[in-house]
């Protein structure tokens, strides 16, 4: 009788990409997928490394599981934080069976599975045991995210990223799109830690700016493709007019902050009234444009002027969709030893202020959808989005129960439950 395996997923959804490959990889070693980790053979958890947050909620996961498998089975951690902490992990986490990257083969059927931790503050060289290429299961919803490259070549003052995935590594396009075709989504989600500066790593086979052919070439296979997490200094005009021809305007901007000061602190570009103008620009062509951004709160230096300065912002620019973070302190980067930290009272309050303006313009822009005709890719029975939804992010739509998974149908909202909406009918789109 085969083996059985039980995948936990934790962090973003690159990583869900990564347990999509490492499933694959399980298939292939004989191994069946099991939904009951107390009685799979073999347990892996693919960990989350960004904050202290995730940190301990990988942690805290670990070692819930180990409690609860059956005696006998082989519990696997894998990921970032075994690619960033991988000494540590092994001296002070014995309940693990093994402790290894995506930088080495995961040999479980035999047990051979080395490790080779990453130490922070170097970069690590392209591993033998590549995720980004391998095969994966087809998608087991409508939608699947598909990541276009790994790494990232960019310097900013909060993120140990690069120090533990390495510079930025562009897939071929051929790969991409096999992928897109085999995963058989009506939707494809396009990810990567800086997703706008696909190619750049490889200006002389995919070309600067390549990103934009990548996203015309996905549409072209699908009936939705939707980007997450844009640089707003690469989001040109080009891009901005693939993405509108999508179906989906949705604009995942990496803001982070708007106080010009401040993000030059944080090592990044921009400012709040590029950024203003940039949206405002993007509305006027398309006024259906959803916007959903991530700020960084209490980064070290942050004075009462750069968080008015953002709560401006954020009061005038009105996006569907924010996420406000406390800043974390992480080992290996730039802000680690700078002066000037944020108490963490202090940074609790700015947190609670940008967070409660940011559920009222939300709730209000949901509001405004009463009584309109949207189309919807309905995900599972009773529960469907539009082009203002990305999948296990944002809100999401309330339809009934008998319109099928995959189908695209217009629905009338009918009610508005904070984030979430409400819908009736259903008249099938038919594609």
């Amino acid at each position: 009788m085969a083996g059985t395996f039980y995948v936990e997923t934790l962090g973003c959804p690159k990583n869900e990409v990564d347990s999509d490959k490492l499933i694959g990889v399980l298939r292939r070693q004989g191994l069946v997928e099991s939904d009951d980790d107390t009685a799979a053979d073999v347990v892996v958890v693919n960990t989350c490394a960004f904050i202290e947050d995730a940190r301990r909620e990988s942690i805290d996961t670990v070692l819930a599981l180990s409690e609860r498998r059956k005696a006998g089975s082989r519990l696997i951690v894998t990921g970032c934080m075994a690619e960033r902490y991988g000494d540590e992990l092994r001296a002070h986490l014995p309940e693990a069976d093994q402790i290894a990257g995506f930088g080495v083969a995961l040999d479980v059927m035999t047990a051979q599975l080395p490790s080779t931790p990453v130490s922070i503050g170097r970069k690590p060289a392209v591993p033998s045991f590549d995720l980004l290429n391998l095969p994966r299961p087809a998608s087991r919803s409508p939608w699947a995210y598909v990541k276009i490259a790994e790494g990232c070549d960019r310097t900013c003052g909060f993120c140990a990223i690069p120090s533990f995935r390495g510079p930025q590594r562009s897939r071929d396009v051929d790969a991409i799109l096999r992928e897109v075709d085999e995963l058989g989504a009506k939707e494809i989600v396009l990810v990567a830690q800086d997703l706008a500066s696909y190619g750049k790593d490889r200006p002389g086979e995919l070309g600067a700016g390549s990103i934009v052919g990548l996203v015309n070439a996905v549409a072209a296979r699908v009936p939705w493709t939707r980007l997450l997490y844009l640089y707003p200094s690469d989001l040109s005009d080009e891009l901005i007019a693939a993405i509108l021809a999508t179906s989906v305007p949705y604009f995942d901007l990496s803001l982070q902050h708007v106080s010009k000061p401040h993000l030059r602190r944080m090592r990044r570009w921009g400012d709040g009234e590029r950024f203003r103008r940039r949206i405002a620009d993007i509305r006027k062509v398309a006024p259906d444009a959803t916007f959903r951004s991530n700020f960084i709160v209490g980064y070290p230096g942050e004075t009462e002027d750069d968080h008015d300065r953002l709560l401006d912002f954020v009061r005038e620019a009105q996006l569907d969709w924010c996420g406000f973070f406390s800043y974390s302190r992480e080992d290996g980067t730039y802000a680690a030893d700078l002066s000037d930290q944020v108490p963490a009272g202090l940074k609790n309050e700015r947190l609670a202020e940008l967070r409660s303006m940011q559920d009222d313009i939300t709730a209000l822009r949901r509001d405004a959808l009463i009584g309109a005709t949207v189309r919807v890719l309905v995900d599972e029975p009773g529960v469907a989005r539009s082009h203002r939804e990305a999948p296990h992010i944002d809100g999401v739509i309330h339809v009934a129960e008998s319109l099928a998974p995959g189908s695209f149908v217009d629905v009338v909202i009918a009610d508005a439950l904070g984030p979430d909406l409400v819908a009736e009918g259903g008249r099938v789109d038919g594609r």
